[in-house]
């Protein structure tokens, strides 16, 4: 579990495949001696658990379901990763709730500045828009982020000063990839409303439902 503050900026040294998964070496400057072995560490947003460290290093294993569904598969060495170690009991949850595991990988479809500030576009695919609202949270490679607005099939966010400098988002471009995280909330109201399938609905709250035990 993470919140979607990211700790730091770490780069991508090696990637060394195997088959259709891969092993990701990152240089990092997160104290090692807070990371153990089989730690959770948010990579661009996608969950990973650390193999190895050492030496300013630390080492992550990709399965191909990973690599498949994330960015992580087309980075090439020298590429700039956002970091963030997992939420301990206690912690402050400063972002929102993200879990590290990607839903779809979008498109920087705009950017433009305003004041100072960075407003980018992203493409959403089908089937995806209804987990976005206009001021609820997005993660967008490991960054939370608020949803500025939600048209169609895209969707906008604000990047302030701050997170542009101190994440990879700021160089974006139009073309470029990231990881998205929707809003776990969403998808557990969706479940238990039972929205999707039949088998959902026969069992999940209907406004009859809402109406019979006096909420309507």
């Amino acid at each position: 579990m993470f919140t979607g503050l990211i700790e730091e900026v770490g780069t991508l040294r090696r990637i060394e495949r195997a088959g259709t998964a891969a092993r990701l070496v990152v240089g990092s400057g997160l104290p090692l001696e807070s990371i153990a072995i089989g730690d959770s560490v948010a990579v661009n947003g996608a969950c990973l658990t650390v193999v190895a460290k050492g030496a300013g290093e630390l080492t992550f294993d990709a399965s191909p379901e990973t690599l498949e569904r994330t960015t992580l598969g087309t980075l090439s060495p020298g590429a700039r990763v956002n970091l963030e170690r997992a939420l301990r009991l206690g912690d402050r949850l400063g972002g929102h709730i993200v879990t590290g595991h990607v839903d779809f990988i979008s498109t920087v479809s705009e950017r433009r500045e305003i004041s100072g500030n960075i407003v980018f576009g992203f493409r959403i695919p089908t089937g995806f828009a209804r987990y976005l609202v206009t001021k609820g949270s997005v993660a967008i490679d490991g960054i939370s982020l608020t949803v500025n607005t939600v048209s169609g099939d895209g969707f906008s966010v604000n990047l302030i000063p701050h997170t542009a400098a101190m994440t990879t988002l700021g160089a974006a471009r139009p073309g470029y990839q990231v990881n998205i995280e929707t809003d776990i909330l969403g998808k557990y109201v969706e479940r238990l409303l039972g929205a999707g399938t039949s088998e959902r609905r026969g069992n999940g709250v209907s406004l009859e439902l809402l109406a019979k035990s006096g909420f309507l």
